[in-house]
């Protein structure tokens, strides 16, 4: 039974994990049978969002706290995870990717990733253990990927801003559909455009659960 990591940013799609690309993901590998592990750093939000009215308000939430009401708890601290603990990562998307993870979605190519984000990615990647990148994740993926790779190949669906920022990184951009997704077979890195991109969960869906069957195909 393999073991796969989920990495969460909180909990709704503006200023955490987008909820729906979660459950898709974790759907997809309790199908297959995988022992998943949850976690999240443990680090105030950088900004908190009313979902309904998409504006920003003065609350302050927990990156960890909140990403456990989609798991329904069971969630660990991400600083007290090693990539021998996993066969597998897997990062659902949501903003909270590029806000709470990293600050590329303020910073774009001049962006930094949070440290234990970034040392779990970059041990997974030395191992030669796969990752999972969904929606925005990419673009988080893309900075902590940057000083250890060489033309790594990611998408982020076809957001041409986005893909600029990540080619300024040294990243090869390739445009996807939402129900598709891009591998980059010397990295063992593969992303998937999900809401960047789609509409329709059954759209994404179907994203997602390709994602998920090539993540697990990679592991050795």
């Amino acid at each position: 039974m393999p073991k796969v990591g989920v990495c969460l940013s909180g909990c709704g799609y503006m200023d955490g994990a987008e909820i729906q690309e979660a459950v898709l993901t974790i759907l997809a590998l309790d199908r297959a049978r995988a022992e998943m592990i949850f976690m999240a750093p443990d680090i105030p939000q950088t900004t908190v969002v009313d979902h309904q009215t998409g504006e920003k308000t003065d609350e302050t939430r927990n990156v960890l706290t909140e990403s456990a009401r989609i798991t329904r708890g069971n969630v660990m601290d991400i600083a007290m995870v090693v990539p021998d603990d996993l066969d597998a990562l897997i990062f659902p998307g949501g903003f909270g990717a590029a806000l709470n993870l990293s600050d590329f979605g303020i910073k774009g190519a001049d962006s930094t990733v949070n440290p234990d984000v970034e040392r779990l990615i970059h041990g997974m990647v030395k191992a030669s253990k796969p990752i999972g990148v969904l929606c925005i994740a990419p673009a988080m993926a893309a900075r902590a990927i940057s000083e250890i790779t060489e033309g790594a190949k990611l998408t982020i669906g076809n957001d041409k801003g986005t893909a600029e920022q990540m080619e300024k990184l040294g990243i090869i951009h390739t445009d996807c559909a939402v129900q598709s997704f891009v591998t980059d077979e010397k990295y063992k890195i593969v992303s998937t455009p999900a809401y960047m991109l789609g509409t329709r969960i059954s759209d994404v869906a179907k994203g997602v659960n390709r994602l998920v069957e090539k993540v697990l195909s990679l592991i050795p």
